[in-house]
């Protein structure tokens, strides 16, 4: 590892002085992404600033039909939330099946969410669910908020506090991981609320997680696995690589969208 100052602030406002005042400020939760990334000298941050001495970053609250999850708290946690399993079971679910024990226990949604990895599922939760992502400064709505590959709206100085998902009538997400990391190869959030279906798409997008919009309009229509059947997904705008090829994840997203549909629909 390159050397580094390391700070542990009790206040956000606190955070938030420090990524202003710091040169090269990097944002400490989980650790999943970032410790990795320093062990391989790919990160040279001047100062790591750890969230976990922030008091109610962690918490887990109903609110409004729906939940608001702190930025801080664990997949672990939210996959055994019940406050999550009786509002979003789906949501539950997903974090259930992110990584392995190890690192279910130490990753954090809002680490997860900040650090908008491709491969990752909170992304496509947010988006399928509508989520709204709270910062210090201000709410971005999820379609608003991830940029393209590891990119995000979040200002320098701006820290995730929190994300409010709104509760769906049904809800599911499936994913096809990659044997070895457990990423998602291709995952699929559909979700259907009053306004329509929500289907989101992570692991196989060249620019990230994207919404499906040809299979939204399928379901919204008819939502049975039967509607996707002959709904294109231009398999120029997913990734190749060792893993498998853009044609190979168009036909897993449409597989998993199926799977996701059947599942919400029981």
């Amino acid at each position: 590892m390159y050397a580094f100052d390391y700070r542990r602030p009790s206040a956000l406002d606190e955070v938030v002085s420090l990524l202003g005042g710091l040169e090269e400020p990097k944002l400490l939760a989980g650790g999943q992404t970032l410790l990795p990334t320093l062990k391989q000298r790919l990160a040279q941050p001047g100062t790591l600033v750890d969230l976990a001495g922030i008091p109610g970053l962690a918490d887990i609250a109903a609110e409004g039909g729906g939940v608001r999850i702190g930025a801080m708290a664990t997949h672990a946690r939210v996959a055994t939330s019940d406050v999550v399993r009786a509002a979003i079971p789906a949501l539950a679910e997903l974090a259930a099946v992110i990584g392995d024990p190890a690192v279910r226990n130490r990753g954090t949604i809002g680490g997860s969410v900040a650090n908008n990895d491709p491969t990752a599922d909170y992304p496509a939760a947010c988006l399928a669910l509508g989520a709204m992502i709270v910062t210090t400064a201000r709410r971005i709505p999820a379609d608003e908020f991830f940029a393209g590959l590891f990119e995000t709206a979040l200002g320098e100085d701006e820290v995730i506090v929190a994300i409010e998902f709104p509760r769906p009538e049904l809800a599911a997400y499936r994913k096809f991981r990659n044997p070895a990391s457990r990423y998602a190869m291709a995952g699929v959030f559909v979700a259907r609320t009053g306004e329509g279906v929500r289907v989101a798409v992570t692991g196989a997008g060249q620019s990230g997680v994207f919404r499906w919009g040809a299979a939204e309009a399928a379901l919204t229509d008819d939502f049975t696995a039967a509607a996707l059947e002959s709904v294109p997904l231009d398999a120029s705008d997913l990734m190749s690589d060792l893993h498998g090829g853009a044609d190979y994840r168009a036909q897993l997203v449409k597989v998993m969208a199926k799977r996701a549909v059947e599942a919400a629909a029981r």
